[in-house]
Parts: C-alpha cells; sequence; structure tokens
C-alpha cells in the first residue's frame, strides 16, 4: 500500500523524493491547452467545456497529491511524451504545496461555476489565475506556487527546475544588458507602430481566394 500511495520518487544521490520536471511541464502544457480552450468557449456564452474542465483539472491534482503522481492521467500522458529525454529531477516538497494551491483554485471554482452554476468576476479571476500558473510551468518551467514554499515553511527548497534554489553566479550566455533592454523596448514600439500604420487593413476579413466557400 505505501508503494502506491506516496508522493515522489526515490532515486539514488537525492537525499529527498523528487519528481521528473520533464513530465510536468509536458502535463502543465496539456492542462494549459484544456483550461485556454474552454475558457475561450465560456469566454462566448458556452460554459459546458469548462465545467468539465475543472472536474478534470480537480481530480487530476487530487490524484497527485493524495494517492501518487505517478498515477495522474496527465503526467502519465507527460511521462510517455517525454519519454526519451534524460529526466530533470525536481523535490517533490514544493511541488506538492503547489499542487495544493492549484487543488483551492479548483475546488472553489467546481463550487461556484459547476454546483452553483454561476460566473462573476471570482471565477474569471481564478481562472486566470490557473493560466499563468500553468503557462509558466509550461513554457519557462518557473512554478510560481513554488515559489511560496519558503513562505510558509523553515525547511530548505531543493532540487528546484535549473537549480534555481542554489545561489551562483550566471553564465554569459544567461546575461543581459541595457541594449537587450532596448531591443525589446523598440520591438514594442515596432509593434504599435505597425498597429497605427496597418490596424485598419488588417481588420478587413479575407476573402476567399479560390472562391471554395462558395
Amino acid at each position: 500500500m505505501s508503494k502506491i500511495v506516496q508522493f515522489g520518487e526515490n532515486v539514488q544521490g537525492y537525499t529527498i523524493p523528487v519528481l521528473n520536471e520533464r513530465e510536468i511541464r509536458a502535463a502543465a502544457g496539456m492542462l494549459f491547452m484544456l483550461m485556454f480552450i474552454s475558457i475561450q468557449q465560456a469566454t462566448e456564452g458556452n460554459f459546458t467545456p469548462l465545467k468539465y474542465a475543472i472536474v478534470v483539472f480537480l481530480t487530476d491534482m487530487l490524484i497527485r497529491v493524495l494517492i501518487n503522481p505517478k498515477y495522474s492521467p496527465t503526467l502519465i500522458l507527460g511521462r510517455w511524451i517525454v519519454r526519451n529525454q534524460t529526466p530533470e529531477y525536481v523535490g517533490a516538497r514544493q511541488k506538492k504545496f503547489a499542487w495544493k494551491i492549484g487543488i483551492a483554485l479548483a475546488f472553489t471554482m467546481l463550487v461556484l461555476a459547476v454546483i452553483v452554476n454561476s460566473y462573476s468576476p471570482i471565477t474569471g479571476i481564478i481562472c486566470m489565475i490557473c493560466l499563468v500558473f500553468l503557462f509558466f510551468e509550461a513554457v519557462f518551467g518557473i512554478c510560481l506556487g513554488c515559489n511560496f514554499y519558503p513562505l510558509f515553511f523553515k525547511d530548505k527548497v531543493q532540487y528546484c527546475p535549473g537549480e534555481v534554489c542554489d545561489i551562483k553566479s550566471r553564465h554569459e550566455i544567461q546575461k543581459t544588458n541595457w541594449s537587450h533592454l532596448l531591443i525589446v523596448l523598440g520591438f514594442a514600439a515596432f509593434i504599435a507602430l505597425t498597429y497605427f500604420a496597418f490596424n485598419e487593413q488588417f481588420v478587413k476579413p479575407p476573402f476567399d481566394l479560390f472562391g471554395l466557400s462558395s
């Protein structure tokens, strides 16, 4: 029973239970797409996909935290997708804390959006928070929920993605300077100029080049 209900894997060379960050990021990407599409449908008046997505999200998180991440459906899919990649081990403690935050958000959404069958600024804000958390995890490999772990627990966070827990100097390839900032600002200005110069053309609906729709 203890081998079934546990959190994290015992890997040689690591002093605490760990998880594979690569499959976690893959699973976060899948959940992000699920939530993004369902929220998009909700903005158009169709809340049914969002209700199903909330149930899926909450159930998956409950399996991760209460039973074992190994049996989470999205993590299983993520593990299969990245099966040819070398694992990147991260500490399980902070991930468990982050996923508990996910459970709290999803449960609130279940009550408000599914059981009460309502929508409000509260549900909208929670949806945006979930999207931001999933996006940062999937795209940047940054666990925002994990960053709150040190605020509630005194033990040192270990084995963070990209070794961000460890104090170290940046490599030359990681450094940015004012010229890089100016490039980003210049690009933003370019986008703004494009909007003002071509928006009238861009908003025109396209025509069927080959006349197939007729």
